[in-house]
């Protein structure tokens, strides 16, 4: 299985699994938050952060964007996308302290201006998200970058992702194995995909859990993906679309932790007597105990 470069980090075959923490909008339009759980990530032994970039008049209509909603940053839905979104001031400050932490961090680009806004930053990763695996144009140009690209598949059939790998080659490529509802519940997860789409692709595959629990995000990793990635939060009730859906600080320290176990833990497939169970063997086999 072929490996992908992030940064220092070879990604996929038997290299150690990708633990990606996404903050994505969990910061609620506080980059103050936004640090904070940097910080959660680096505690955990994460290996990256995520955000989500968008230009908002891009992504969004103004038919959409004058619609009601009530939200902590007024009466409409483009009260909440503007209150949310991170301009320039905010992401210098955030690649400062990234920089400064020694944390690898990267976003999900929704739209091409969204690329070129954080090809500034020499993020070393672009993220497609499942909404937007079926934009070609947007495909096209994250790949124009020459960065290494992950590409999210949930709500998304065989022949869609078929036609996204078309368009973006397999080269230095990553695929995630996702289900996009927030929460999944535990019957939508169809983990053995995992291992249906390594064969079929040919490519690391990982897996983006929307989950609320942990063991099916390990369990995911047992199966081979190469990347894990779960939103985290400070509190899974603070206000927030994602924020259910996310791990807090203890859970996601425990997902790398179990992740870790497991990667100790599985060995290399050969049966072999270890030197200490040598004397278990003389103490307790009463038969053939010659060693």
């Amino acid at each position: 299985m072929s490996t992908v470069k992030i940064g220092s980090r070879l990604v996929g075959g038997d290299e150690p699994c990708f633990i990606i923490a996404e903050i994505g909008i969990n910061h609620n339009g506080d980059v103050d938050l936004a640090k904070r759980l940097i910080s959660v990530a680096l505690a955990a032994g994460c290996d990256t952060v995520k955000f989500q970039k968008r230009t908002i008049e891009v992504v969004y209509s103004p038919e959409e964007l004058a619609k009601p909603r009530e939200n902590p940053f007024g009466p409409t839905n483009g009260d909440l996308k503007f209150g949310l979104e991170f301009e320039q001031e905010e992401y210098e400050e955030i690649d400062a302290f990234c920089k400064s932490v020694k944390m690898c961090w990267f976003a999900s680009p929704w739209d091409e201006g969204s690329v070129d806004f954080l090809e500034q930053f020499h993020v070393p990763v672009h993220k497609i998200a499942s909404a937007s695996l079926t934009d070609d144009n947007l495909l096209r140009h994250v790949r124009k970058t020459g960065k290494p690209i992950i590409l999210s598949t949930g709500m998304s059939t065989y022949a869609e992702i078929d036609h996204a790998v078309e368009v973006l080659g397999k080269k230095d490529l990553i695929l995630m194995h996702a289900t996009s509802t927030y929460p999944a519940n535990y019957d939508e997860l169809n983990l053995r995909a995992i291992p249906t789409m390594i064969e079929r692709y040919g490519v690391p595959v990982g897996y983006s859990g929307h989950e609320t629990g942990i063991p099916s995000s390990v369990c995911a990793a047992a199966l081979g993906a190469c990347s894990v990635e779960r939103h985290i939060t400070m509190d899974r009730a603070s206000w927030g679309s994602d924020q259910a859906a996310s791990l807090e600080p203890n859970g996601i320290s425990r997902l790398v932790r179990d992740i870790r176990l497991w990667e100790q833990s599985k060995g290399d497939g050969i049966k072999r007597v270890y030197e200490r169970e040598v004397p278990i063997i003389k103490k307790l086999r009463r038969v053939g105990a010659a060693v």
